[in-house]
């Protein structure tokens, strides 16, 4: 078995557990796997599957990760696909400074920003696990579509298994060459969604459709190319821009969940609609989609999965003054700087 350790440096702050938490969404997810310290996640490098463990060695303003690679067998390549890898999935490159310097001085905003202070936004590693993603949740609630994905990703996904540790990773198009509709009804999907999904994994496996042919398309551009796929309508497409294109501008004003937790945070007698959504984050342009990260956090944080810092930060007048007062409040959680 061939390992490799080495660390990174996230861009500050950074928080690994609300990064592997906006990530995975729910405890179900298996696929994202984190038990409190270390995440853990299958991917396919050149076919063969390779478990990353990751882990914060170092917290606050100088964050450190100890990455830590496992394969069958030695690759020249495997440590810069891994980093690749990590930095897509954690969002550990993001530079949050804008937001937090806009937060900063917005008396609604401010309070949701300092309570997940080094939280990063996620990205899909594919287009393919992305809308396979969105596919699976449409029209049934989190919980049951998660528990599709991690049905399918144990049946088709790439398997590392040790004497000490089993995981799958998420299929890649190739995997599903042979798999028909009826065999993914039997995993649960409907036929319609099956059918969505096994075209998508064509287009991809065709390259038809990509994150490339995609980044240089404005977002309704890109929505309605992705629109123009089966089983893909206007959420799946604006989740595809946020969490799958890293378009922080984007919050998928379909996601009846994520509506809800809106108008709880802002307190709003009435629900919401699409065209209400558009209207009513309008003055939060361009960070919408951060928007949508953040509520996701606080529902967590609700439900005692997610510690947040426990005050809200005085008022400051530019990022690194923000930064600075938030400080103690990473080092109430737990998230001191560590020799």
């Amino acid at each position: 078995m061939f390992q490799q350790s080495y660390q990174l440096k996230p861009h500050p702050p950074f928080r690994l557990d609300l990064a592997a938490w906006t990530l995975r969404r729910q405890p179900s997810n298996a696929i994202d796997d984190w038990d409190g310290t270390t995440y853990r996640r299958v991917l396919s490098l050149s076919g063969e599957p390779t478990l990353i463990e990751v882990r914060q060695i170092k917290d606050g303003l100088t964050p450190r990760l100890s990455v830590v690679i496992r394969a069958r067998e030695e690759s020249p390549s495997v440590r810069s696909r891994a980093t690749a890898a990590v930095e897509c999935l954690l969002g550990i490159r993001r530079k949050m400074e804008p937001f937090y310097e806009f937060a900063s001085t917005d008396a609604t905003l401010r309070p949701l920003a300092t309570r997940f202070v080094g939280m990063k936004p996620p990205r899909y590693l594919t287009l393919f696990e992305c809308l396979s993603n969105a596919i699976a949740c449409q029209q049934v609630s989190l919980a049951s579509g998660l528990q599709l994905l991690n049905r399918f990703a144990s049946r088709y996904g790439r398997q590392f298994v040790t004497d000490d540790y089993r995981q799958s990773g998420f299929p890649v198009p190739e995997d599903l060459l042979d798999v028909e509709i009826q065999d993914l009804r039997e995993l649960g999907f409907s036929r319609q969604k099956a059918a969505a999904l096994l075209g998508v994994a064509k287009q991809c496996r065709e390259d038809v459709i990509s994150y490339d042919s995609l980044r240089s398309l404005a977002d309704q551009v890109a929505v309605d190319r992705l629109c123009e796929l089966r089983g893909i309508g206007r959420w799946s497409a604006e989740y595809a821009l946020l969490r799958g294109l890293g378009r922080l501008d984007v919050f998928p004003g379909d996601d009846v969940g994520a509506r809800n937790l809106l108008g709880r945070w802002l307190d709003l007698a009435t629900k919401l609609e699409y065209a209400g959504v558009a209207d009513l984050l309008d003055r939060w342009a361009p960070y919408r989609g951060l928007i949508y990260f953040h509520l996701l956090l606080q529902k967590l944080e609700s439900k005692q999965m997610v510690i947040a810092t426990p005050r809200e930060a005085e008022s400051t007048p530019d990022t690194e003054r923000f930064l600075h007062v938030n400080a103690p409040y990473l080092t109430d959680c737990g998230f001191t700087e560590r020799e």
